[in-house]
C-alpha cells in the first residue's frame, strides 16, 4: 500500500535519481518535477531516465520568463547582494522552484514535496522555508535529514554503487572534482578540489565567462535603459533587445564574451558553516553596475542611504530563504517606491573583465551642471531661470553650524580626537 504521494524537486543528478528510486522503494508514489530555471540541461533526457526509474509522472517546467521578472530584476534594484560581492544565484532560484512544486502538489493532490539538498547547506533552508509559506500544512521528506536514508547512504560511494545494482545511468564519477549549479543568473562551483580556500580555481572550472586569453583587445560600449529601476532596453552591435527575457540573454552573452561577473569568495553560510564558492554572474554584473550607476543619478541623498542600508536587510533575507516572508514584502515595497525615480540610460564598457559605466542620462536626473560647475557666468544662468540659486557664501554659515559641537567638544574635553595618537596593533 502507498504511503503517499511526493512531488520531487528533481534534477536529473545522482543525489535525485538516488532519491527518486529510494522513495519507490519506500512505497511513495513519486512524481518528478523539473524546473527550466536556464541552466543547460537536456530535458528529455532527463525526463526518460525519471520515468526509466520508475516516477508515475514527470513534469518539466519553463519558469525563464518569470525567473527573470520577479526574481533576478527585483534582486538588482534592490541592490541585494549577500557579503557586499555575491549576488545570489542559487539562492533566488530556489523560491521560484518551490513556488511551482507546490502548485503541482495540489493539483495533484500530493501530501508531500521533497528536494536533494543536503542537511549541511543553504537550499535546505530556502526550500523548505518556501514551502512552508505557500503551503503550512504541507509535509516535507527531506531525505539528507532522515535516519533510514542516511544509515543507507553514508557517502557518495554508496550511492554509486547504489545506481550501478539499479541500472540508474549517472554522470558523475567517483573523483568529481566540484559541483555546480547553474540558472539564467549564474553558475556556481563548489566542493570537492574547492574546499581548500587557499587553492587557486584552475582555469577550466569557469564555465560561464571566457577565458583571460580570448578576450578581445576592444573595448566595447552598450547603452541599457531603465524604466523604474527594471531593465527595458539594451542597444549592442548595432542591434537593440527588448523582452526581459531576451534581454537578460543579451547581457549574459555579453559578459561571457568580455569575462565580467568572476567572483571567488568565502561566505558565511546561514547555518553556521563558512564555504568557498566561486560563481560566474555575466549578465547580472552588468546590470547591477549600470543600475547603481544611473540611481546616483536620479535619487535623492537620503533615499539613497535608506536604500542602502535596506539593501543590506535585503542581502540577508533573501539569503537566508525568507522570499516569501512579511519583513521581505515590506523591504521590497519600500524598494519599488524609491525606484520610480530611475529612469533613463547607462552606457557601460565592457573590457577585460570589467563593466565600467561611463556615461548616464535621465529626465529625473537630480544632477545641474551649473550648480555643480566651478566656471564663471552661473549667475546669469541662474537669472534666466536656470538652476536653482546657489550661493557660495552661504557655505560660511553652514560649515560653522556643523562645527558647533567639534569646538565645544574641544572646548571641554581640552584635546581632540587627532591629539591621541594611535598605535599599531
Amino acid at each position: 500500500m502507498s504511503k503517499g504521494k511526493i512531488v520531487l524537486a528533481y534534477s536529473g543528478g545522482l543525489d535525485t535519481s538516488v532519491i527518486l528510486k529510494w522513495f519507490i522503494e519506500e512505497d511513495y508514489e513519486v512524481i518528478a518535477y523539473i524546473a527550466d530555471v536556464g541552466q543547460e540541461e537536456d530535458f528529455e533526457a532527463a525526463k526518460a531516465k525519471a520515468e526509466k526509474i520508475g516516477a508515475a509522472k514527470v513534469y518539466i517546467e519553463d519558469l525563464k520568463e518569470e525567473f527573470v521578472t520577479d526574481y533576478i530584476f527585483p534582486i538588482i534594484k534592490s541592490h541585494g547582494v549577500y557579503e557586499g560581492r555575491y549576488q545570489q544565484g542559487t539562492t533566488i532560484a530556489r523560491p521560484i522552484i518551490a513556488k511551482r512544486q507546490i502548485e503541482i502538489a495540489e493539483k495533484e493532490g500530493a501530501q508531500f514535496v521533497s528536494h536533494g539538498a543536503t542537511g549541511k547547506g543553504n537550499d535546505q533552508v530556502r526550500f523548505e522555508l518556501s514551502y512552508y509559506a505557500l503551503k503550512p500544512d504541507i509535509k516535507v521528506l527531506a531525505p539528507w535529514k532522515m535516519e533510514e536514508f542516511l544509515t543507507r547512504f553514508q557517502g557518495r560511494t554508496d550511492m554509486l554503487n547504489y545506481c550501478d545494482k539499479h541500472g540508474i545511468p549517472v554522470t558523475a564519477t567517483r573523483k568529481k572534482p566540484y559541483s555546480e549549479d547553474d540558472n539564467l543568473l549564474h553558475i556556481s562551483h563548489e566542493a570537492g578540489i574547492l574546499e581548500d580556500p587557499n587553492a587557486v580555481c584552475a582555469e577550466d572550472v569557469y564555465s560561464r565567462t571566457s577565458s583571460p586569453d580570448q578576450w578581445p583587445d576592444a573595448p566595447e560600449v552598450i547603452t541599457i535603459s531603465f524604466k523604474e529601476g527594471i531593465p527595458v532596453k539594451v542597444e549592442a552591435d548595432g542591434q537593440i533587445t527588448t523582452g526581459a527575457l531576451a534581454l537578460f540573454e543579451k547581457l549574459n552573452e555579453l559578459g561571457t564574451k568580455h569575462g565580467i561577473g568572476r567572483m571567488d569568495m568565502v561566505e558565511n553560510r546561514f547555518v553556521g558553516i563558512k564555504s568557498r564558492g566561486v560563481y560566474e554572474t555575466p549578465g547580472g554584473d552588468i546590470l547591477y553596475k549600470a543600475h547603481r550607476d544611473l540611481q546616483s543619478l536620479t535619487m535623492d541623498r537620503e533615499v539613497m542611504k535608506i536604500c542602502d542600508r535596506l539593501a543590506l536587510d535585503i542581502g540577508h533575507t533573501i539569503y537566508n530563504g525568507f522570499w516569501f516572508s512579511p519583513e521581505f514584502e515590506l523591504l521590497m515595497h519600500t524598494t519599488d517606491k524609491a525606484q520610480e525615480v530611475v529612469n533613463g540610460e547607462v552606457q557601460v564598457q565592457l573590457y577585460k573583465g570589467s563593466a565600467y559605466p561611463i556615461a548616464r542620462t535621465s529626465p529625473n536626473a537630480l544632477y545641474d551642471p551649473y550648480q555643480s560647475s566651478m566656471d564663471e557666468g552661473e549667475e546669469e544662468y541662474v537669472q534666466e531661470g536656470g538652476a536653482l540659486d546657489y550661493d557660495q557664501k552661504d557655505a560660511d554659515g553652514f560649515i560653522k553650524i556643523n562645527a558647533v559641537r567639534l569646538r565645544n567638544n574641544t572646548a571641554v574635553r581640552g584635546e581632540t580626537p587627532a591629539s591621541k595618537p594611535r598605535k599599531a596593533a
